[in-house]
């Protein structure tokens, strides 16, 4: 139990070292660590320059992992992703030369600019853990992590991520601006410090691998497994959408519930810990019928009236 408890406080050490470089945006942060400690990626969809690559960049320092990045453009490959088998002359085989996915944190800068196939690159890595290249699987380096950004505006040059791709991101975040307070900071900062500079490692990979499997353990109890599934079935007959969650939605919920429960000290799930993040879990997984936006219908309206009408049940703990 002090062994966890160790390990959970240096987890909010890690928060801390990472708003070093990204102030004024906590929740943000904390919202990134959980989905890390629930084993999955993350989308960032926000303005250009309000710190998304900066994010990625100082938990890959926090938690001491090895990090690539691929500025997406419709001119990079998927070979650039994955990686190619390449003749070796001396030997006459066929030798494996790695793709920039086979890291730890892998940060795909504007995803949305890449072609489609360059995008399905990205697929076998975020669900299976490894990439496969003429006919022979690698395995890629464990923790794995996606942070992918894209920019919601202007449309030149880019390709909508498919549905099938949105779907295998845990959570999708925004930064948005900062107020003019947390401003001045940064500015400060920014002036006398380069930011990354001012985040310092935390955990080690290793270290997050023992929290992950902490967080495997966390109890949630069956009436709160029953309640995430009927939050994401009330989804599924929503006159206004056109498409549901899916059920990696009801998993993906229901493991950043029991990130959240651990990060606050406790082994088991309540259902306060499945608040908070449903909208980040779920919104970018539907599709509203056609006409809804003009009708100032949003995901996010939708999903708080189905929090509002769900019950959530008394748990005893």
């Amino acid at each position: 139990m002090e062994n966890r408890d160790g390990k959970r406080l240096a987890g909010l050490g890690v928060l801390k070292s990472v708003a070093n470089a990204i102030v004024g945006k906590d929740q943000v942060i904390l919202r990134v660590f959980l989905a890390i400690l629930a084993r999955g990626h993350i989308l960032i969809e926000d303005i250009p320059g309000v710190g998304k690559t900066t994010l990625a960049i100082a938990f890959s320092k926090a938690l001491d992992l090895k990090y690539n990045r691929v500025q997406f453009t419709p001119d990079v490959l998927p070979s650039d992703v994955t990686g190619f088998s390449i003749l070796d002359k001396e030997t006459g085989r066929m030798e494996y030369t790695p793709g920039a996915v086979l890291c730890n944190l892998f940060l795909a800068d504007e995803l949305n600019r890449a072609t489609s196939r360059t995008q399905s690159a990205l697929l076998e890595a975020m669900e299976e853990g490894q990439v496969t290249v003429d006919g022979v699987s690698y395995a890629v380096p464990q923790p794995f992590i996606v942070v992918a950004t894209q920019n919601p505006v202007g449309a030149a040059g880019t390709q909508l991520l498919p549905d099938s791709q949105m779907d295998r991101f845990m959570v999708r975040l925004s930064l948005g601006y900062p107020a003019h307070d947390d401003e001045m900071l940064l500015l400060k900062r920014k002036h006398t410090n380069n930011l990354l500079d001012l985040v310092e490692p935390v955990l080690t990979g290793n270290d997050l691998q023992r929290m992950r499997e902490e967080v495997d353990k966390v109890h949630i109890d069956p009436s709160l497994l029953d309640y995430i599934v009927a939050l994401v079935s009330a989804t599924r007959r929503h006159p206004d959408l056109l498409l549901g969650a899916s059920p990696r939605a009801s998993i993906a919920l229901a493991a950043i519930s029991k990130a959240t429960a651990y990060l606050q000290g406790r082994d088991y799930v309540t259902p306060k810990d499945i608040f908070p993040l449903f909208a980040d879990t779920l919104a970018h997984r539907l599709i509203l019928r056609p006409g809804a936006e003009n009708e100032n219908i949003t995901s996010a309206k939708i999903l708080d009236g189905i929090l509002k009408s769900v019950r959530s049940p008394s748990v005893s703990l």
